[in-house]
Parts: structure tokens; sequence; C-alpha cells
């Protein structure tokens, strides 16, 4: 079982950069494809971006591509979404979650989800 703590959030305005990280515990961390997702307000959760369990491989949602990059330190056992050029309807909680499925991106294929962190993007 992994747990994973999302930080990293906060208020940036249009055109600014965050970068959120996702520590994980647990020893299958290294083993495991990881996903960022996140949800606005009356939305349903939204797939952003995933990465496979080497770093060696992505993938994201096409409306984040070229603005978001995900990426991982196995030895620090950590996730991260550095995410630039942001606009106010990236604005959401963010979560992280371990990907049971390659290239899914739906949430039933996702398990273990942290908090989630909020990011806030001015106009």
């Amino acid at each position: 079982q992994v747990q994973l703590v999302e930080s990293g959030g906060g208020l940036v305005q249009a055109g600014g950069s965050l970068r959120l990280s996702c520590a994980a515990s647990g020893r299958t961390f290294s083993y495991s494809a990881m996903g960022w997702f996140r949800q606005a307000p009356g939305k349903e959760r939204e797939f952003v971006a995933a990465v496979s369990w080497s770093g060696s491989s992505t993938y994201y949602v096409d409306s984040v591509k070229g603005r978001f990059t995900i990426s991982r330190d196995n030895a620090k056992s950590t996730v991260y979404l550095q995410m630039n050029n942001l606009k106010p309807e990236d604005t959401a909680v963010y979560y992280c979650a371990v990907c049971r499925r390659w290239r899914a991106t739906d949430s039933s294929d996702f398990d273990s989800w942290g908090q989630g962190t909020q990011v806030t993007v001015s106009s």
C-alpha cells in the first residue's frame, strides 16, 4: 500500500508557474506508474498526466501539453508536476495517485489517492 501526500499548491497569477510534489511512502512506489488528476468546483475529477515507473514514459491530457511536465525521483520517492504558463482554467485541487493500468485516464484505474493540494490561478 502506497500513501501519498501532495504539496506545493498556492495562488499564482496567470502566466506564472508552480511545482507540485507528491511524496510517497511504501516499498512499491518505485515499481508503480503514477499520475496527477485535478478537480475544479462542480466538475468531475480530470486526468492531467502520468509517468511510468522508470520515468522514461509520460502522457498528458491535451489541455496541458507543452505547459505541464510530470517527472519522478525514485530515490526520493517523489513525483512532481511542473506547471508553467498557468491559466485561470487550471484552478483546481490537484491529486496524485498510483496508476494501475498504463495509458489509462479514468480515475477508476488509479488508487491510493492523496489528500490534494489547491492551485488557484488569478486572471
